[in-house]
């Protein structure tokens, strides 16, 4: 029997040194807890709907069989990128130094529990609220990494500037 697949978020500020070392021992938590752990920069996330648009998509696509990455964390990046290619994804993913974050787990609520444990040690949590909202100081990021041209702004108006990101999103399977 399939067990109930949960979804939750740990979001805050992370200090890495060292990108794969980080990466392997993120992995090493999801991998004994049997759950799903992505990473991604908080700063160039449009908003909690951006986020929520994009892991719906990859999950959808997953149990369609319709992904591109085998690995359901690097659908979620590869969606929440607007990206078709894996590797240009990962721009939207962690770097080294300092870096605002959310964490999207995917798993059994009992397994979530015990990878959020060990999660927080690395985390100095702030709410997910606060980090995904979209703001001024996340606009250049933003544009450069979803390719919003100044044209687009003028037609949609600042203020759209979350929705045309969701829109890269939702076009992520078709844009080459």
């Amino acid at each position: 029997m399939e067990m109930q697949r949960e979804i939750q978020l740990i979001c805050g500020a992370v200090r890495i040194s060292d990108l794969p070392g980080f990466l392997k021992t993120i992995n090493k938590i999801a991998s004994e807890k049997e759950i799903t752990v992505q990473g991604l920069n908080a700063d160039l996330i449009a908003g909690e709907r951006h986020l929520h648009f994009a892991v719906g998509k990859a999950l959808r696509a997953v149990a369609a069989g319709t992904n591109v990455a085998k690995d359901p964390g690097i659908e979620i990046m590869r969606y929440a990128a607007g990206e078709r290619q894996i590797e240009r994804s990962f721009s939207i993913g962690l770097h080294e130094g300092e870096n605002n974050a959310v964490f999207v787990l995917l798993g059994t609520m009992n397994d979530l529990l015990l990878a959020f444990s060990e999660l927080r040690k690395f985390i100095e949590e702030k709410p997910c609220s606060e980090l995904l909202a979209y703001s001024d100081s996340k606009r250049q990021g933003i544009l450069s990494l979803f390719r919003i041209t100044d044209a687009e702004i003028e037609a949609s108006g600042e203020e759209h500037i979350p929705e045309l990101v969701i829109e890269r999103v939702a076009l992520a399977d078709f844009l080459k």
